[in-house]
C-alpha cells in the first residue's frame, strides 16, 4: 500500500513539473514570436507537448500534435516571405535584407525600440554597402521595417491560432 501511495506521489511531481516546463515555454514561445534571438514557435510547440504529456496525451492526441507542429514549421515561412517581401517591395538589395536580419539581433540590446529600428538600420548599412545611395538605403530600411511589423503580426496570429486548436482540443 505505502509503495502505490510513493509511486502516485511521484507521478504528481512529475505532472505538476511538466505541466509548469509546459507553460513556461508556451509563455517564452509566443514572446520569442516577436524576439528575433528565441525559437518562438517551436518553444510554444515544445509547451504544448510537455503538457499532453503531463496529461499523458489523454487529450492532446498525435493528430493534433502534428498539425500544432505544422503551424510552428509555418511560422518560418511566414517571416521569410514577409521579410522578403517587405525589402523586395521597396527595391532592396539581398545584402540590405542580410542587414536587416542583422539589425534585428543587434537591435535586441537595446529594448523595444532597437527591434524596431534595428532592421531600418541594418538593411540601410547593407543597402549603402552596395554602393547604392542614401535614399535607397532609406528605402531600404523602410521596407524592412515594414517586413518585419507584417512578419510578426503573421507569427503571432499563427500562434494564437495553435493555442485555440490546442485549448479546443484540450477543453471540449
Amino acid at each position: 500500500m505505502r509503495r502505490a501511495a510513493i509511486s502516485g506521489t511521484i507521478r504528481d511531481m512529475e505532472t505538476l513539473l511538466l505541466m509548469g516546463l509546459g507553460l513556461l515555454l508556451a509563455v517564452v514561445g509566443v514572446i520569442g514570436l516577436a524576439l528575433p534571438a528565441l525559437p518562438g514557435a517551436p518553444l510554444l510547440f515544445l509547451g504544448f507537448v510537455c503538457i499532453a504529456w503531463a496529461e499523458q496525451f489523454a487529450f492532446i492526441g498525435t493528430g493534433t500534435l502534428v498539425l500544432l507542429a505544422a503551424l510552428a514549421l509555418l511560422t518560418y515561412a511566414v517571416d521569410l516571405i514577409a521579410g522578403a517581401f517587405g525589402v523586395r517591395r521597396f527595391g532592396a538589395s539581398p545584402t540590405a535584407m542580410i542587414g536587416a536580419t542583422a539589425g534585428a539581433i543587434i537591435g535586441l540590446f537595446f529594448g523595444f525600440v532597437g527591434i524596431v529600428i534595428g532592421p531600418f538600420i541594418g538593411a540601410g548599412i547593407g543597402e549603402l554597402s552596395t554602393g547604392r545611395d542614401l535614399r535607397a538605403a532609406g528605402r531600404a530600411g523602410v521596407g524592412a521595417t515594414i517586413g518585419l511589423v507584417i512578419g510578426v503580426a503573421a507569427k503571432l496570429t499563427l500562434a494564437f491560432a495553435m493555442i485555440g486548436i490546442f485549448v479546443l482540443m484540450r477543453f471540449t
